[in-house]
């Protein structure tokens, strides 16, 4: 009797710390009472989901393919099917791709023999709307999430329906319907944030619809959310699933935001220890978020290092990485990565993450024709998903690119479009790169004032963001450091050309572009190094060892 009276106890302590979120001593209480005597299916499940959310994937997969056994010899085939389902989830997640497809085989084969929809029909709706997003299949994938929400609805099963308006919004906002795509996010998120679904789903959607923010460019949604979801693992102090992404996603926000101390904090910790371990897909992208602070702080080596293990955690560098290599002067290296993701790269918004790079580097080296053709494809993709963000890397694009062609006058109506969303979202590191631009504007418009005003604002920030690399980039602007350096290797080489007496015809021959692509670059030199005539640029080569 005694014995009996112990067991109802301890069976009783670990449900109490099951229904407190203390996931890994409920974990190791179930885990103890079922090595005595063989759990009950209810307490058995409440061994898998602790397991699931300490990280304890060996632990759960048993836990899980007992549960199926169990439901399935006592009839109960509905519920055999539900834990076959998130057996196959997890295990196609693992990568584990063959046992996870005979899973859900299983799954849908009871569906298939009761004859009738189920919840189950719903669930297994899921990673057949996930591939049909894959495919760029945005029609069919919003239709099938839909009818999976509608099933979810019917069968009063919230996971389901969450998992399914998620996945439904995320099909609108690649479509480019933006609003109605936010709109499901937020259904989905109320849910998860008022406590309506499981633990497990509750992460899982928390860290979707971060992800899908950040996708579509989201910025001030994705900020929301992150707090959210920081607040969320804050309070289950031994939940350790979910909280490595939730890492990377605060790295992220901090990182925007100018904080990058903080962001390289939260990305080191989600790359390592036991969230790196149990959160294994964040891994690569806490060090690609490394990588980037790294680059921006101008510490290169660090920030090579890092972009070479997310790569090796299976995490593509790019586009950081092309921008390291153009910061190491190696152009061509650079833009020949750049070239070969977008030759690959078909999504629309994943391309919007590429552009822009391909078009600083290109624009750097005087490759107007790649240049303009980058900066009119962000164009066209900030046009189709309405997005401030995407407007305002497009709106800069275009005035660096007119300050290139010589329109100062034109250049100053998007660069300033550009700046006023970085101010107001408070995103430092952009507001400073558009007040340098703006300088530039009003400098090559004559206005000293407004150029000093712009470039001293610029180099507050970056002073205050640590930039190194940008701090240096802007002394050589300010002062016209004679050394050269301002001028750009394409510059640099255009002017040797210069001095050797060469027309520009000559010149744009000799270097297989137009002529109206050199006229714009002795145009920039002349402005640059302050002087007015070819024989001056000449001179000023020969003075500085230029040649």
């Amino acid at each position: 009797m005694g014995e009996v009276t112990a067991r109802a106890a301890a069976l009783q302590e670990a449900r109490q710390l099951y229904a407190q979120h203390l996931w890994s001593r409920a974990f190791d209480a179930w885990r103890g009472l079922d090595h005595q005597e063989a759990l009950a299916p209810a307490d058995l499940e409440q061994l898998a989901w602790s397991a699931a959310l300490t990280g304890r994937d060996e632990a759960l997969l048993l836990a899980l393919e007992r549960l199926y056994h169990l439901h399935l010899d006592a009839g109960a085939k509905s519920k055999a099917a539900r834990f076959a389902f998130w057996l196959g989830f997890r295990l196609m997640f693992l990568g584990e791709v063959a046992r996870g497809a005979a899973w859900l085989g299983r799954c849908q084969q009871i569906v298939d023999e009761c004859g009738e929809e189920c919840a189950e029909t719903g669930y297994l709706l899921v990673l057949p709307i996930r591939k049909q997003l894959m495919s760029g299949d945005f029609a069919s994938a919003a239709e099938t999430a839909a009818r999976a929400a509608a099933i979810g609805k019917r069968f009063s099963e919230p996971d389901l329906v969450a998992l399914s308006r998620h996945l439904e919004g995320r099909a609108l906002v690649q479509a480019g319907r933006v609003e109605d795509g936010m709109a499901l996010f937020d259904e989905t998120m109320l849910a998860a944030t008022s406590g309506e679904l499981s633990p497990l789903v509750t992460g899982i959607v928390y860290c979707a619809v971060i992800a899908s923010c950040q996708r579509v460019f989201a910025l001030e949604r994705a900020r929301e959310w992150t707090a959210a979801l920081s607040e969320w693992c804050e309070a289950q102090p031994e939940l350790v699933t979910f909280r490595g992404s939730c890492q990377v996603h605060r790295s992220e926000i901090l990182q925007s935001a100018g904080e990058w101390e903080k962001a390289l904090a939260h990305a080191e910790r989600a790359s390592s220890g036991d969230l790196a371990a149990a959160d294994r897909d964040a891994v690569g992208d806490a060090l690609y978020m490394t990588g980037e602070i790294h680059r921006l702080r101008g510490e290169l080596s660090q920030a090579e290092d890092a972009y070479l293990l997310s790569s090796q955690h299976g995490r593509d560098p790019q586009p950081g990485l092309a921008l390291l290599r153009s910061a190491q002067g190696r152009h061509g290296v650079a833009l020949s990565g750049l070239r070969r993701l977008l030759g690959e790269t078909t999504d629309l918004l994943a391309r919007a993450r590429i552009l822009p790079a391909l078009f600083e580097i290109c624009l750097e080296q005087g490759e107007l024709t790649e240049a303009t053709a980058a900066a009119a494809e962000l164009e066209s993709i900030a046009s189709l998903y309405a997005s401030e963000i995407l407007q305002a890397m497009s709106a800069h694009a275009r005035g660096l690119l007119l300050l290139a062609q010589g329109d100062a006058q034109g250049a100053l109506g998007p660069l300033r479009r550009a700046f006023y969303v970085w101010q107001r979202l408070v995103a430092p590191y952009e507001e400073a790169r558009s007040r340098l631009a703006l300088s530039r504007a009003c400098r090559d418009l004559g206005d000293s004032d407004g150029a000093r005003q712009s470039l001293d604002a610029a180099r507050m920030l970056f002073e205050q963001l640590g930039a190194a690399r940008d701090l240096a980039a802007l002394d050589q602007t300010r002062t016209g450091t004679a050394s050269g350096q301002n001028l750009t290797p394409r510059e640099l080489q255009v002017l040797r050309l210069v001095a050797t007496g060469k027309t520009n015809r000559m010149i744009a021959e000799h270097l297989q572009l137009s002529e109206k692509t050199i006229d714009r670059h002795v145009s920039n030199i002349f402005n640059k190094i302050d002087v007015a005539s070819r024989s001056a640029a000449t001179a000023y080569a020969y003075e500085h060892d230029l040649i």
